[in-house]
């Protein structure tokens, strides 16, 4: 899956108590090889995921027995409106990542991780595009 390699040999490095060197790890953190970054920002999403998770729920679960012009009243509130745009963009983002992980690693063959990559992905752009359509829609006309 992996196709880059960080070579921190040649860095300068600091030593800290423990012995390790504290520039190497840190460049490793950095690195702009790609497994890298697909590694932070699954775990940047996920983090921003927890506090947008706790509202939802808190929100869903006081308004479990809402009808439908309460629900709609809700959604037009611009701060849950900003709110659940976030909500769905990072949710969807995430969900990417994390398939694509799954995907590269236990599908054999070339051309059908090509063929599942590109499926997931125009699936999630297109359920997130109705999703955030949707949400401004109800925002701008209520």
């Amino acid at each position: 899956m992996y196709k880059y390699i960080v070579n921190v040999d040649n860095v300068d490095s600091w030593r800290c108590g423990n012995n390790m060197k504290i520039s190497k790890a840190f460049h490793i953190l950095i690195s702009s090889s790609e497994p890298v970054k697909h590694w932070w920002a699954q775990r940047l999403s996920a983090a921003i995921l927890v506090p947008l998770n706790l509202w939802f729920i808190y929100s869903i679960t006081f308004m479990s027995k809402a009808n439908y012009e309460t629900v709609i009243v809700w959604l037009s509130s611009k701060t849950n409106s900003i709110l659940m745009l976030i909500f769905i963009l990072i949710i969807y983002y995430h969900a990417v990542l994390g398939l694509q992980v799954i995907i590269e690693d236990y599908v054999a063959t070339e051309w059908r991780k090509k063929i599942l990559l590109f499926f997931v992905k125009a699936t999630a752009t297109i359920a997130a595009l109705s999703a955030l359509i949707s949400t401004i829609v109800i925002f701008m006309e209520y």
